[in-house]
């Protein structure tokens, strides 16, 4: 259950993985059968909606997150991870003999680019009596990765009748992504799920078409070469933002947090936009998903004249 405390200002609600993630920095990415010296070693929280819930409290806004990991020792590093900055975790249930998600990230220091390997864990799947949908009803905005689809659809089916809006962080598409996507007011996308989706390569035909699944806004993000989004009304373009790139890891899942924020503000689609992007552009000149998540002062300094306008004000 979601802490009376956190409702007091309503909150930013995050149903979805969490991970642990060990990162490492290699001068080179290493051939088949070959050995590399690590630069350096880190380990960091990572998850789609996790991270993004850490973007929104660096950022200034109040989160809570609903999900499993194991009681285990990485799933209790990801809860104080979490509780560090400053997300309720009352929602987090420790499953006792689980295993929690792992990653190993190897990140080449020459192009900042990644490969990740990834152990889902044992014994974490969220279950539907698990999603505590007295906290959905009491949400500011529903954000999902869909990763655990019952208890997703039953979290969405409950916030679209308490009119809560709901973000979808869609990486991959699989069985039932669509009808997930059918009840979710915003959908942010990968290029891997969007080329699944839509493959003839026509990116403004296959945003029409997931927005007509019902999404109101629909956003594809293709990594070096930038984000495209419609609203219904107009398409938008948003390069990257240049900055000296360290390591990509969690950039998407900072673009979704900064782009929740632009949302709750009452941004147009490309002020989401521009914001998102330079918030996941700084995450950039750090290693790993968290690390260099700025704090909205940062962001503003970065963005200079071209910060979208108002912040998201506290509701009544």
């Amino acid at each position: 259950m979601i802490r009376p405390d956190a409702a007091s200002t309503r909150f930013v609600l995050g149903l979805g993985q969490a991970s642990l993630d060990y990162l490492g920095l290699a001068p080179v990415y290493p051939e088949r059968d070959a050995k590399c010296e690590l630069d350096r070693l880190e380990v960091q929280g990572g998850g789609p909606v996790a991270t993004a819930l850490v973007t929104l409290s660096r950022l200034g806004l109040s989160t809570a997150f609903i999900g499993a990991v194991g009681d285990d020792l990485a799933g209790r590093a990801i809860r104080a991870g979490l509780i560090e900055e400053g997300v309720d975790v009352s929602g987090l249930s420790m499953v006792p003999g689980g295993t929690s998600q792992l990653a190993f990230i190897a990140v080449e220091r020459y192009s900042g680019s990644r490969t990740i390997f990834w152990h889902r864990g044992r014994g974490t799947e969220l279950g539907v009596g698990q999603v505590d949908l007295e906290a959905v009803g009491r949400a500011r905005l529903l954000h999902l990765d869909g990763l655990m689809h019952e208890a997703s659809m039953v979290a969405a089916r409950r916030a679209r009748e308490a009119g809560i809006p709901v973000v979808f962080d869609a990486g991959t598409l699989r069985d039932g992504s669509l009808d997930l996507a059918a009840r979710t007011d915003c959908l942010i996308c990968s290029e891997r799920f969007f080329r699944a989706f839509h493959p003839r390569g026509d990116v403004e035909a296959g945003l029409v078409g997931l927005r007509e699944l019902g999404p109101t806004r629909v956003v594809a993000t293709f990594g070096a070469r930038g984000s495209v989004g419609f609203d219904g009304r107009i398409f938008h373009h948003q390069p990257v933002l240049e900055v000296r790139v360290l390591d990509t890891t969690g950039a998407g899942d900072v673009y979704h947090g900064a782009f929740i924020y632009g949302l709750l503000a009452g941004w147009d689609l490309a002020g989401c936009m521009r914001f998102a992007s330079a918030t996941a552009a700084l995450k950039c000149e750090k290693m790993g998903g968290r690390a260099g998540i700025p704090d909205l002062e940062t962001v503003r300094r970065f963005m200079g004249p071209g910060f979208p306008g108002r912040e998201p004000g506290l509701p009544e």
